[in-house]
């Protein structure tokens, strides 16, 4: 048995007494109707086999899809699960519901052929993170508007945070004097996918990255009170997980002398980090204070509760999408960092 052949707008509008315009402002202005007529268009609509307008057609005839782009830098699975990443994605949505547009979610490591199919249809673009350059330079060329988050390029308008200072606040409380012995937990501070400590030469590396600055904001505060921390002392996580930085965690625990302070990029490795110092009987913070960053839901609710750092992830998604829509692609704006201080670290 055939198809039934797919009704238009207009003859929707026909088979419910309405105007096209009607039918339209239910699909796609919905502030244009009452709720009760909306929801009576919509329901009959429903009942006829028809459920909106063609997406592809009416980006011809309008020029907008009313979607809008945002690639992230690591796997859809991947940050789909991590919650510094749903945080942002929390923060976008709000604003994208509230003037009726849609997300599509892209990967930088996508296939490019199919990746070009997909980023010809959003109307802007939110690269989250240090995004792949040949990615990067193909939505350039697309001529659409582009806000960065966590990153920063000439081309495009930007929303960061002080990674510095956010990591020299928090170093500054944890590290009390010169004696402490202090230790740290990076993310994606080389490239390598091994959990590894890292060298003097690494140390030298001249890079953007927010691991980097966050790196240089703990030595400057450590600097500030003649605390030296060794290179060797220092841990490179390739991604945000928590069963790697466990290894990283139980290496750093295990150093003889062991560490009076764990300085971590994350409040995932800082979590990971407590439940290895559990493991090992050393108590948090009476022997050991561990820091993290991002201020995640899960670091209140941590035994002890995480001393951290709130990044305001879900402003960053907010700031970015209003920056887009309002078409604001020159500015660059740095949100401020806060000091949470919870259970996990002695007070300097």
């Amino acid at each position: 048995m055939g198809r039934a052949k797919k009704l238009n707008l207009k003859q929707v509008a026909e088979a419910l007494g309405v105007s096209t315009a009607t039918v339209s402002n239910a699909f796609n202005r919905p502030d244009q109707l009452s709720a009760k007529l909306r929801e009576r268009i919509l329901l009959e609509a429903a009942d006829l086999g028809y459920h909106g307008p063609n997406l592809a057609a009416r980006t011809l005839r309008r020029g907008e899809s009313d979607v809008i782009g945002v690639m992230l830098l690591d796997s859809l699975k991947y940050s789909l699960s991590d919650p510094v990443a749903n945080q942002l994605l929390q923060g976008i949505a709000e604003v994208l519901v509230e003037r009726n547009k849609h997300m599509l979610l892209l990967s930088s490591h996508a296939d490019a052929d199919q990746q070009r199919g997909a980023e010809s249809l959003p109307d802007g673009f939110i690269l989250y993170g240090a995004i792949d350059p040949r990615s990067f330079k193909f939505i350039l060329k697309t001529g659409k508007p582009v806000v960065v988050v966590d990153s920063e390029y000439k081309e495009t308008a930007s929303v960061n945070i002080d990674n510095q200072n956010g990591a020299f606040t928090i170093a500054e409380y944890a590290i009390r004097d010169e004696n402490e012995r202090v230790a740290i937990l990076g993310l994606r501070l080389i490239d390598t996918d091994r959990v590894c400590r890292l060298t003097e030469a690494d140390l030298n590396e001249d890079s953007q990255e927010v691991s980097h600055s966050r790196l240089a904001g703990y030595r400057k505060a450590a600097e500030k009170i003649n605390c030296h921390i060794a290179a060797a002392s220092m841990w490179h996580i390739p991604i945000n997980d928590a069963e790697l930085a466990e290894i990283a965690a139980r290496e750093a625990l295990t150093m003889n002398p062991r560490p009076t302070v764990l300085l971590c990029m994350s409040d995932i490795i800082a979590l990971a980090a407590i439940r290895v110092a559990k493991e090992l009987n050393i108590k948090v913070p009476e022997e050991l204070s561990i820091t993290g960053f991002d201020d995640i839901p899960e670091s209140a609710r941590s035994e002890p509760a995480l001393t951290t750092v709130c990044q305001q992830s879900i402003e960053k998604g907010r700031v970015a999408a209003t920056l887009l829509l309002d078409g604001k692609t020159n500015e660059n704006l740095v949100l401020e960092t806060k000091l949470v201080v919870r259970d996990s670290c002695k007070p300097s």
